[in-house]
């Protein structure tokens, strides 16, 4: 009896055991390259591991966690996973194919001081992308594709000291005099020493920053000559630039004021019905006016026209209003003048041979006439042919 209790409670211990290793792993989990040096720093390194993603199996109390040196791109699913890390103090993305660095990219890293996201391809950084960093320290931008970069996107970087621009695509740089900076790299760019790159050096000149590299710091145009962006432009060159671009603008109204003086003397003048002269406007800005001028001479015109020409046309036609007479309307018209000119009772003393006479002195056609009446508007050449 005695060596079966003893293995219930060996293997009563062993149950024991696989539960608290179980409990174990489930509160704290594996980690990948973890190093836990004291109850406030965790260190984790994922360096050179050819990782696409971030890993989602580190420590959420990580503090210091290293990404370098792999093909982390940063996406959406990249910056979830980073926002879990509230108290990462230092990270290292470096060497990695991130491109573009959108907005609120490390958000919820509200206690980070040091960024290193050099050696990389990023061309694009929004304004907002270093957004909730209100602790970062130290940032590192160097050996990128940058080639437009505005001091507005480091703004909400309130506590700032080092900015890290080394070997980037920069020509000109414009940066506010309330920018406040320690230290400041910005060797290896083509710089253009113009009145663009003006406020950058009254900037460099007047703050207390420190320019590193400052004798590598010079212009690439418009001289080949190695001198410093802090010393290569003078700003009364730019204030006689600034005048003159002023002059040539103000230059241009006056030109146009005169060609519209020129022009408004060889436009004639239209006297209005107060005797005040109402000026013609430009055809070349009133393309209507001189389709309206044209429209009413040619209705003006019309209406002249036929006012003149209605009347002969009217007495025209009604002259061809005549129908040719038949052979017996001689007969007819003679026994209607006869019934219209038989005596009255009034009248029955006269004589009844008058009216008889007169129709036949009316009626009496000569040897060559045919009995049709005569138009005057038959043209002689007619009857000739006749």
């Amino acid at each position: 009896m005695l060596p079966l209790r003893s293995n219930r409670k060996a293997l009563n211990m062993k149950h024991s055991w696989l539960v608290i290793w179980v409990g174990t792993l489930f509160l704290n989990p594996v980690t990948a390259d973890c190093n836990i040096t004291s109850q406030t720093q965790v260190i984790c390194d994922e360096s050179g591991k050819n990782l696409s993603n971030i890993p989602t199996n580190l420590s959420q109390n990580v503090t210091k966690l290293s990404l370098k040196n792999n093909k982390i791109t940063l996406k959406d699913s990249d910056k979830e996973i980073l926002g879990r890390f509230i108290n990462l103090t230092e990270l290292h993305l470096n060497k990695n194919r991130i491109t573009e660095l959108h907005k609120n990219s490390f958000c919820n890293l509200k206690k980070l001081i040091n960024l290193d996201i050099s050696n990389n391809h990023i061309s694009t950084v929004h304004k907002a992308a270093f957004a909730g960093l209100n602790q970062l320290s130290v940032l590192n931008l160097s050996y990128n594709m940058i080639a437009q970069l505005d001091s507005d996107a480091f703004t909400s970087l309130e506590s700032l000291t080092v900015l890290n621009l080394q070997c980037n695509l920069l020509n000109y740089l414009h940066i506010k005099s309330s920018f406040k900076l320690i230290k400041i790299v910005l060797a290896g760019n083509p710089w253009i020493c113009s009145c663009d790159l003006l406020d950058l050096q009254i900037w460099l000149t007047a703050s207390n920053v420190t320019l590193e590299n400052e004798s590598n710091t010079t212009c690439t145009l418009p001289t080949k000559k190695e001198i410093s962006i802090k010393t290569a432009i003078q700003p009364a060159d730019c204030k006689t630039e600034k005048t003159s671009s002023e002059n040539t603008v103000t230059s241009t109204p006056v030109i146009n004021l005169r060609s519209s003086a020129l022009i408004t003397a060889l436009t004639p003048n239209i006297t209005g019905n107060n005797g005040t002269h109402a000026e013609l406007p430009l055809l070349g800005k009133s393309w209507t006016f001189l389709a309206g001028v044209l429209g009413f001479v040619l209705g003006t015109t019309l209406l002249i026209f036929t006012a003149v020409k209605c009347p002969t046309w009217y007495h025209y036609v009604i002259s061809y209003r005549h129908r040719r007479l038949e052979e017996n309307d001689p007969e007819r018209f003679e026994q209607e003048f006869s019934a219209d000119t038989s005596p009255s009772p009034s009248v029955l003393g006269t004589n009844s041979e008058e009216p008889i006479v007169i129709f036949e002195k009316i009626h009496a056609f000569g040897d060559g006439e045919d009995g049709f009446i005569e138009d005057k508007y038959i043209d002689s050449y007619v009857n000739e042919e006749s």
